[in-house]
């Protein structure tokens, strides 16, 4: 059960959406990172939340086994200046292979496993600090990923439709992420680039940048996550965040015996 929370946590790693009809602009590298990570650091048409339903499947090298599974996600990220800016808050509620939800409030993570009737409660905070590498941070981070990575073209460096495709390796030696790779969507990057320039600049809803994400940790495994129908600056209420226990759920901390 421990693995299948780890690959739950992993696929905390991001998206598919799309638009229509581009302009088409000469991009170099430094132009997708920024347009990539300035929605989330209140620039080219920020964006402060996001829902939809998503897709993902890992893989896991060592038992040649493939695990799929949906559900619904929302986001709500913290948009104040400054490093002492909260962690994002999410839900993330699965309904295959098997019912489980994943929320932060921004200050404590659970992970409940009705068919357990358990909630493994944890301090976020203290995550973040004793595990930089977790894939957490990475949800916390999308404004900083410049920072946090090392970030290159991949091979090819364009999809089949024209999006961007950015190869991502932590700057720290990390347990839990070898390679990232990120598809960012050009429609994206164009609509960046107008709001640099105002005498282009359209109205319109900003475009989430992120069409799919793959990341393989050091063992080989993998998981892809996509996203449907996203909407994003939704105005999400921070009660969503918050899990309710049930009656009868037992309340799990990490370092309990037996965990």
């Amino acid at each position: 059960m421990r693995k299948l929370v780890f690959f739950v946590l992993l696929a905390l790693l991001w998206p598919l959406t799309a638009t229509a009809n581009p302009r088409q602009v000469e991009v170099g590298l430094p132009d997708v990172i920024r347009a990539l990570e300035a929605p989330f650091q209140g620039q080219g048409g920020g964006i402060v939340d996001f829902e939809a339903e998503f897709f993902q499947e890992s893989r896991i090298a060592s038992l040649d086994r493939v695990q799929r599974g949906r559900g619904q996600v929302w986001f709500k990220f913290d948009r104040a200046p400054g490093p002492r800016s909260e962690p994002a808050r999410f839900r993330w509620e699965y309904r295959q292979p098997s019912e489980q939800e994943i929320v932060s409030d921004g200050k404590t993570l659970w992970v409940y496993l009705p068919e357990n009737s358990q909630v493994i409660e944890s301090d976020i905070e203290t995550a973040l600090r004793d595990q930089p590498d977790n894939p957490v941070t990475f949800l916390t981070g999308l404004g900083n990923l410049s920072r946090d990575f090392s970030i290159r073209w991949a091979v090819p460096n364009r999809d089949a439709a024209g999006n961007y495709v950015l190869e991502l390796e932590p700057r720290r030696v990390s347990q839990l992420i070898a390679r990232l790779v990120i598809v960012v969507d050009k429609n994206a990057v164009v609509q960046f680039d107008q709001n640099l320039r105002p005498s282009l600049r359209e109205a319109g809803a900003p475009v989430f940048p992120i069409l799919s994400s793959t990341v393989t940790d050091p063992n080989g495994n993998s998981t892809i996550i996509e996203f449907s129908g996203i909407r994003v600056n939704r105005g999400l209420t921070d009660s969503l965040f918050q899990f309710i226990r049930p009656a009868g759920v037992e309340v799990v901390r990490p370092g309990q015996a037996g965990f």
